[in-house]
């Protein structure tokens, strides 16, 4: 490698302001060095070493990623976006536009020196600017961890000043630049408090403390175990119930005769189930996600037990939509999704295989042999006429698009079905694709949506799949929806942190 200036070439010298301020970065610099800074030697130059090539951060961020919570992972994906941007912009820009030599060592003791010192140009800090980046990064999407790596990162950019690697200027600049990069991430990318759910309607709901009155079914099979032990340090006169995956309908039941609050752990087909038992017996609901995806708490806005025992104890609700269908004498409701057509059968191939070769390869060979059979799965009545259908989705409340995010709802009680579909045609299992692929709002060929209140499904086959909420029935003839606006109550905190 080749330094990005010759340090035997004189520069131009600098006259009137930029002198004195050189000067004055300078004398900083010399008085940095000179200051004892205790208990520094033997942790800045090896935390300095340790953020070599962003090291530190990703290390960071695969341990984030570790703890499976969604805005942990969210944080560290954001951090890790920040740093790559600003790392872009420092070795394209930063360093060839400003062709600064780095500081002179003499005055810096050397036992603080770094063993192998770097040869490109100074101005501004790589190291500065990667620390700030990723920690604004993570901070723009949890504060808590935010301030948890603020001294981290602080500590890195002083220890290029301390080492002798960086003039002070160098590091705020850099710093500077790395902030700047995590808000323009944020630009294309907003975090969950910019486009977070509606908070309304708000609902007159009893507060627990303590979490008296509030009784929590768990779902075993779903891995809540961390979840419920956080709830129940959180909220210790709670009654948790934890249960096997064949024993939660019953178990809701119980519950349900004995509590002011229902509550539920599990993915969304158990959340299905407790929102079914909480409309009958008329109770509120306390969500708390355990699945692997969440759909209906992540739009609700609860994402760990902290969230859903500070709505508790602040008696913090609203209503939401839920969706009812009916087919004979087979009814249900759905908080999220209802479909027919090609995802059931999507469904029923990833269970037939999932416990021979695992979930993930049995969603994949699932999809292979559904897209392979290149037929229409579903046919339906509309409008007097029988249409071929590939894929027919409804959700409870409309979904959206933002950024380069995939869809979400950002608001639950919107009193509306939103209708998509995916029309019948030579090459049906390509037009799937392509309808995939596309933008949920876009008009292709094959992709159409409609947004109701109430649609009526005729001509379908008896037997045929239907999916909702992660669970999967049979059509028993005509099919109908309908939206029931503002039917449930569910706790969710009604302000950020």
């Amino acid at each position: 490698m080749s330094p990005d200036v010759d340090l035997t070439v004189p520069g131009p010298v600098p006259h009137g302001l930029r002198a004195r301020l050189l000067g004055l970065d300078y004398r900083l610099f010399e008085m940095a060095a000179d200051r004892h800074w205790p208990g520094a030697e033997g942790v800045l130059p090896r935390l300095s070493r340790s953020a070599n090539h962003g090291v530190l951060w990703f290390s960071t961020a695969a341990a984030m990623a570790a703890i499976r919570t969604p805005r942990a992972r969210r944080a560290a994906v954001r951090g890790l976006a920040s740093l790559s941007l600003a790392s872009l912009t420092i070795n394209t820009l930063g360093k060839r536009s400003v062709r600064r030599p780095r500081p002179v060592l003499d005055p810096v003791p050397l036992v603080r020196q770094l063993k192998r010192q770097p040869i490109t140009t100074s101005f501004p800090s790589g190291h500065a600017a990667s620390a700030a980046a990723f920690a604004a990064g993570v901070a723009l999407e949890s504060p808590a961890w935010g301030a948890a790596l603020a001294p981290v990162a602080f500590s890195v950019a002083m220890s290029r000043v301390y080492t002798g690697a960086h003039f002070p200027s160098d590091v705020l600049a850099g710093a500077a630049l790395g902030a700047g990069a995590a808000f323009a991430v944020r630009g294309l990318v907003p975090t969950r408090a910019q486009v977070g759910p509606r908070a309304r309607p708000r609902a007159v709901v009893p507060a627990a403390a303590g979490g008296d009155g509030l009784v929590v079914v768990a779902n075993q099979g779903s891995g809540t175990a961390e979840r419920v032990r956080a709830l129940r340090d959180m909220l210790p006169w709670a009654e948790v119930v934890e249960c096997e995956p064949d024993d939660v309908g019953g178990e809701l039941a119980k519950a349900a005769a004995r509590a002011r609050i229902l509550g539920v752990c599990g993915g969304d087909g158990t959340v299905n189930a407790a929102a079914a038992t909480a409309l009958r017996h008329g109770l509120p609901l306390a969500v708390l996600p355990g699945g692997t995806l969440n759909h209906f708490a992540q739009d609700l806005g609860i994402e760990d037990a902290y969230g859903l025992a500070r709505a508790v104890r602040r008696g913090q609700a609203v209503r939401v939509d839920v969706g009812r269908f009916r087919s004979g004498d087979r009814e249900g409701v759905f908080l999220n999704t209802l479909s027919l057509g090609v995802y059931p059968e999507l469904v029923r191939e990833r269970e037939h295989w999932s416990h021979r070769i695992g979930g993930w390869p049995a969603g994949v060979l699932g999809a292979w042999r559904v897209l392979r059979a290149d037929r229409h799965p579903l046919k339906v009545e509309l409008g007097g006429a029988t249409h071929p259908l590939w894929l027919l989705f409804v959700g409870n409340c409309v979904y959206h698009r933002l950024g380069l995010t995939p869809g979400r709802r950002l608001d639950l009680a919107d009193g509306l079905l939103d209708v998509r579909l995916v029309h019948g045609g030579r090459r049906p299992a390509l037009e799937l694709l392509a309808a995939a692929l596309a933008a949920p709002l876009t008009r292709s060929p094959a992709h159409a949506s409609v947004r109701v209140d109430r649609l009526r499904l005729s001509g379908v086959t008896p037997g045929t799949l239907l999916a909702y909420d992660g669970e999967v029935t049979e059509v028993q003839g005509e099919l109908t929806l309908e939206k029931q606006p503002r039917a449930l109550i569910v706790y969710r905190p009604l302000h950020r942190f």
